[in-house]
């Protein structure tokens, strides 16, 4: 009798979706559940502005209010379609959940429902029986083993879409990976922050500390050697040395400035071949204390990360973004080819936390490192912090320690590492070689 009604206590009882606004200030979707044991799990979808074209398709009003952006449409096919189908199942059944989520849709892409309307339902699903369990939401996916604190990659310079300046690739990152906690090393990465805002301001003037779409500042650059340079620099101000505590990483982005009619990337005014890019980055790796590089080639070039991979899979991850977006059809071709060794992980690219799940386990099982990552249009929302705890990824991006949607994350995974008996951080052995 105990268990049939602690079974009964998850029963989903309520879905209610509503409107709110995202770090850009555009419309996004937040859903509430309730269980019959009244446990509430609300979650928010967020947005990207880099998208792959694979990725799961956002449902937008058009027309003139929030110039297109509205999502009334998302918000009424939860609360008409959605909450009618899912009331009464049980939350604790994930997948039998998003299964439904996925059915009801009918699409490849989440494009009938949207993947915005899918995505915060799926996520305030496990939310709201991780509160009926009474348990955080890390522990509820990972139970015991869930004590792994993430390295974090902390975009500080931004490029690309993510700003207005004219730097090609999208993200220039500081990786704290060379301390023994994780409160040392968002300390140290705070440290090189402010570090890097006086030296911007002292070659550049006040401008160059306008902030990007996630904290990064982005001054008026066009070299990537400068940036990079600016990253070295800071790190050495702020007392760290690059390559020792403090390593970077890069996003690329290429697929925002590879023209696929020629065949080529515009780089700085050049156009490069893929061999071209390749030799860029080789270069770059050996000259400065880079980790990680996401994104390098075109979206769809298995055959360039394979032979990235080749180059340079012994010393740095090679993530593929746009190559995978979290969809484990595209890992699973890419596990075979051997492109990359590495996945960016992003709940609303593929639209449910399900093949979340499945995308991160099938990377473990075949050796590549599964990064979770925030977008660039965010909310308060925390759930990735947990979920790389539960997960016990060891990564985590979630942008520059700067910005209330960037730093919630941050401040819940420094709540997390406080709860957590033994917490552990993973540091260099993430990465493929110490640089």
């Amino acid at each position: 009798m105990y268990l049939e009604i602690y079974d009964d206590a998850y029963v989903i009882k309520d879905v209610k979706a509503r409107m709110i606004l995202d770090s850009r200030g555009n419309p996004t979707v937040q859903v509430r559940v309730v269980t019959e044991g009244l446990g509430i799990g609300v979650a928010n979808a967020p947005s990207g502005a880099s998208t792959g074209k694979h990725e799961a398709v956002e449902l937008r009003d058009g027309g003139k209010e929030f110039k297109g952006k509205g999502v009334s449409k998302a918000v009424e096919n939860v609360n008409k379609v959605i909450a009618p189908t899912i009331i009464g199942l049980n939350s604790r059944h994930q997948y039998e959940v998003d299964g439904k989520l996925i059915e009801i849709d009918g699409t490849p892409n989440k494009a009938r429902l949207g993947g915005n309307a899918i995505v915060a339902t799926s996520l305030a699903v496990a939310k709201a029986a991780a509160s009926t369990m009474g348990v955080p939401l890390y522990y509820y996916l990972g139970g015991r083993t869930a004590e792994l604190l993430p390295v974090p990659l902390l975009n500080i310079i931004n490029g690309g879409v993510h700003a207005g300046n004219k730097l090609d690739f999208q993200e220039f990152m500081i990786v704290p990976a060379g301390f023994n906690s994780f409160h040392d090393a968002i300390r140290a990465a705070v440290e090189v922050y402010h570090e890097l805002k006086t030296v911007l301001k002292n070659k550049y003037g006040p401008s160059a500390v306008n902030v990007g779409d996630e904290g990064g500042y982005a001054p008026p650059l066009e070299k990537i050697r400068d940036a990079l340079d600016l990253l070295v620099e800071a790190v050495k101000k702020a007392g760290y040395e690059p390559g020792g505590e403090i390593a970077i990483a890069l996003d690329a982005a290429s697929s925002q400035f590879y023209r696929e009619d020629k065949g080529v990337y515009v780089v700085e005014g050049r156009e490069l071949d893929r061999n071209e890019m390749l030799e860029l980055y080789e270069k770059l790796v050996g000259d400065y204390p880079i980790v990680s590089i996401e994104d390098p080639l075109y979206e769809e070039d298995f055959e360039g990360f394979a032979e990235m991979r080749r180059r340079l899979g012994d010393k740095i991850l090679i993530v593929g973004d746009d190559l995978f977006t979290t969809n484990p059809v595209r890992l699973s071709k890419g596990i075979e080819s051997n492109a990359g060794n590495a996945v960016l992980v992003k709940v609303n690219q593929i639209g449910t936390l399900s093949e979340t799940i499945e995308v991160v386990r099938m990377a473990h099982e075949n050796r590549y490192k599964a990064i979770i990552s925030h977008r660039s249009g965010e909310t308060e929302d925390t759930s990735i912090a947990d979920i790389a705890v539960g997960l016990s990824t060891g990564l985590i991006k979630t942008g520059a320690p700067g910005r209330g949607e960037r730093t919630a994350k941050y401040n819940r995974l420094l709540e997390i590492a406080e709860e957590l008996e033994k917490p552990r951080y993973p540091g260099f052995r993430v990465f493929p070689r110490k640089p």
